[in-house]
């Protein structure tokens, strides 16, 4: 709204106004008003949980220090959503496609997890929404951004095509003149940047084209599904999933402004998207209301986000990688989230499988998700993965390593534009 406002203001020639039209102005504004919203707002909205009683539920797992977080105000991922959404309705372009798909994903896995976290505290169901419901909530979502993605004539690309000398080297990128629909896709580590969709069904001939898209929305609807649900898995110590989050929204920030300016996209040969510059006012919002909702969550925490915040926080940033054609960088960007789920795959195969061989179930973890694994004493059910039993590690120790990991597999995604 403000950049409409100053818009006009510029159009009368009022000195400064024009400042607006940079996203980078923009975005910094974005930043430091999320921040503000998340720190200041935020106390608000935890005393007024404080008030309702809206407490988390612990069940004694064993993990040390895990008692003491019964009664910690939970759906604090109110906080989150507001502070991202404030800012964005106040300084981005909300014509842009991309913001109001963001917008939409923000408000829609909210009111999921919303909905899980009042069954939980105010149902007393432990079990929260159930799980059929969840996975169709978020299928649904998968199909309106993949379905937008290729219905709407404002998403384009213009592609790049390389020039390359005689000895193989590329002298230069050019770019298509007018923006096209396309399937295509980053791909990392490969000479050829570019992975497209519809290379998998082109055995479908006349056929091939709107089979591509077909695929493409499948891949998006498991995106949009498993990263959702890796986020919510990884919400289990003080500021790990918001502290994660925010190392990857930095990432896609960066992903998404060298996309949309023709001159970085070029020197990097991926695609120039138009338009998709605006996502970095978004990401600052969302990086200012993770980094602010930290001030709350860091540990020992005041607040838990809940359903309502891991669930937004994940689909936020798996559509968010689908529009800038990113999302095959996600195994390593998110590699944190991606471990945690594996973890949980891996334990209830392995249990289940050895129950029916064995007569008992056996683990290969002491309990995941992975986090959860350094907070137990002993050895797990594999001896050859943890040769010695070994104390607890503190819960704010392992946080910090795997903001550590994350910021590694941020920069490794960053390296692969450039390493093929």
């Amino acid at each position: 709204m403000l950049y409409y406002l100053f818009n006009y203001l510029d159009s009368l020639d009022l000195p400064g106004a024009g400042v607006f039209r940079y996203v980078s102005f923009r975005a910094a504004m974005s930043i430091l008003l999320s921040l503000i919203i998340s720190t200041v707002i935020g106390r608000r909205i935890i005393d007024k949980l404080q008030l309702m009683q809206i407490g988390e539920t612990v069940r004694n797992l064993g993990l040390e220090g895990q008692l003491s977080k019964k009664g910690t105000p939970t759906m604090g991922g109110v906080i989150i959503i507001v502070a991202i959404i404030c800012p964005v309705l106040l300084l981005a372009r909300l014509e842009n496609i991309y913001i109001i798909l963001m917008l939409v994903t923000t408000i829609w896995l909210g009111a999921l997890g919303f909905l899980d976290d009042y069954i939980k505290v105010f149902k007393k169901d432990k079990e929260g929404l159930h799980g059929r419901f969840k996975i169709v909530a978020q299928v649904g979502l998968g199909l309106i951004v993949g379905l937008t993605l290729y219905l709407s004539p404002s998403v384009i690309v213009r592609e790049n095509t390389e020039i390359r000398n005689a000895d193989d080297v590329i002298e230069q990128v050019t770019y298509t003149v007018d923006g096209v629909k396309s399937t295509q896709t980053t791909i990392p580590f490969f000479k050829n940047n570019n992975l497209d969709y519809e290379s998998f069904v082109s055995f479908l001939g006349e056929y091939s084209t709107p089979a591509a898209w077909v695929l493409f929305v499948i891949v998006v609807i498991f995106i949009v599904t498993a990263v959702s649900n890796g986020a919510n898995l990884t919400d289990g110590l003080d500021g790990l999933a918001a502290g994660s989050s925010a190392i990857i929204g930095v990432t896609l920030g960066i992903l998404a402004y060298v996309s949309g300016h023709v001159e970085f996209a070029s020197y990097l040969n991926i695609m120039f998207i138009p338009g998709s510059e605006e996502l970095v006012v978004f990401a600052a919002a969302f990086i200012g209301a993770t980094v602010g909702f930290l001030w709350y969550n860091a540990f020992p925490a005041q607040v838990f986000m809940g359903d309502t915040g891991s669930l937004t926080l994940g689909g936020i940033i798996g559509v968010f990688a689908v529009i800038i054609h990113k999302e095959l960088l996600l195994p390593i960007l998110c590699g944190v989230f991606f471990v945690e789920s594996i973890s949980v795959m891996l334990q209830v195969f392995y249990f289940k499988f050895t129950k029916k061989k064995y007569g008992e179930g056996r683990r290969i973890f002491k309990m995941t998700p992975l986090h959860h694994h350094f907070q137990k004493t002993g050895n797990a059910g594999i001896q050859a993965l943890i040769q010695k039993p070994f104390n607890p590690v503190p819960e704010s120790k392992i946080v910090v390593r795997f903001w550590i990991i994350g910021i590694i597999l941020a920069a490794i995604t960053l390296i692969t534009l450039k390493m093929r």
